[in-house]
């Protein structure tokens, strides 16, 4: 039923009307019963700063929802509720009940993220707090019309040129502008971010705090022991550091054990033994990877979307790469596996196409969710 219906519209847009989600939610507001909203923008680490978060939350007695995007093999993965994917059964009931309040105009106009943002939200309506993603930008972004109590904001850098802008100024600009009255700052990798921070808050009156503000001696502890029972990558770490200072500043008290088991799927996780998969798909993610598998050296398997800088995501993976696999996508914007293996070629990368692992190799899958859906389907085929 909602398969079918979201099957009809385009995953990815070339041109977005901004002024149809606000438009659309105020005609159906009065329907919709708004939670305790945490709203996560940034380019890396929302998905996995919002599992941390909502798993405590969860664990600490709250009705929590995390809302994410995009999946790698089941739409379910973007509605999380209380601990757990949201049943096919719940999502189909609540589409049913949103074309009730919207006129069929609005239903077939609305985009594939907008609606089901709309349809996110009516699944949330009895939870305590829900923990808000936004997609691909911020001030735009439709879950950017919702009121919020907090912005978290995970580090910027340059993504989707398309939409956001083709600097650091920009795109940040435009991330930031989805704050509402306070927001704390996870550690950012460009001082510019900062800048638009300074600009923003005498605009907006609204206040942008770091992270370490709300950290004190035994946070710090507390997220190495975290880390250590988890396995947490350092970049995962960092995340974790942010999710623990929007408790601080809600003034939930946690502890160890309320993160056991939040470690989201396809970041850095190990799927077999010579196995590793992770969905990050640009510059800030490669070299977060990089970082951490420092010292060791992977059968890459990868492929990219056309616009992406791809060339220089393989560039900053090069030294933790023995060489790559190019595993076909379908999807229309990904690269062609020609073009790749010349890419490859001019970086003096040793490279052929992917068909299957094997035992006696260890591997890093990394690219994006469509690489991971390719990888996984194919396994389980």
């Amino acid at each position: 039923m909602l398969e079918t219906f979201l099957n009809a519209k385009p995953l990815f847009y070339d041109e977005i009307d901004y002024s149809r989600m606000p438009r659309v939610y105020n005609s159906i507001k009065k329907y919709l019963k708004l939670p305790k909203i945490i709203h996560l923008v940034g380019t890396n680490g929302k998905g996995t700063t919002g599992r941390f978060l909502s798993s405590a939350l969860f664990s600490l007695g709250f009705k929590t929802g995390h809302y994410t995007s995009p999946h790698i093999i089941h739409f379910n993965e973007r509605v999380w509720l209380n601990g757990k994917n949201i049943s096919t059964a719940l999502l189909n009931s609540s589409h049913v009940e949103l074309l009730t309040y919207l006129s069929k105009e609005d239903a077939d106009a609305l985009s594939y993220f907008e609606y089901t943002t709309l349809l996110a939200m009516l699944v949330y309506k009895d939870v305590d707090y829900l923990v808000l993603e936004a997609g691909l930008g911020g001030e735009f972004d439709a879950t950017a019309v919702f009121t919020n109590i907090l912005t978290l904001v995970t580090p910027i850098d340059i993504d989707h040129e398309a939409f956001l802008g083709t600097t650091i100024n920009e795109i940040a600009a435009t991330k930031l502008n989805a704050v509402q009255k306070h927001a704390i700052l996870a550690k950012q990798k460009h001082l510019d971010v900062y800048e638009v921070t300074k600009k923003l808050e005498k605009k907006k009156k609204a206040l942008f705090v770091s992270l370490d503000f709300y950290l004190d001696e035994n946070d710090q502890k507390n997220i190495k022991k975290i880390s250590k029972e988890n396995s947490l990558a350092p970049y995962l770490e960092n995340n974790l550091s942010l999710a623990i200072a929007a408790l601080k500043y809600l003034q939930i008290e946690y502890s160890v054990d309320s993160f056991t088991n939040s470690r989201l799927f396809g970041r850095l996780s190990q799927i077999s033994e010579n196995i590793l998969l992770d969905v990050g798909h640009n510059v800030l993610a490669a070299s977060s990877i990089t970082q951490s598998l420092k010292g060791f050296k992977y059968t890459l398997v990868y492929n990219s979307y056309k616009d992406k800088n791809y060339k220089e995501i393989l560039r900053v993976l090069q030294p933790i790469i023995k060489d790559v696999e190019i595993i076909t996508i379908e999807d229309k914007r990904g690269e062609s596996i020609k073009i790749m293996q010349q890419t490859l070629d001019d970086l003096g990368i040793k490279n052929k196409k992917f068909q299957k692992t094997r035992d006696d190799k260890n591997y890093l899958v990394f690219g994006s969710f469509s690489v991971a859906e390719a990888f996984l389907k194919g396994r389980s085929e």
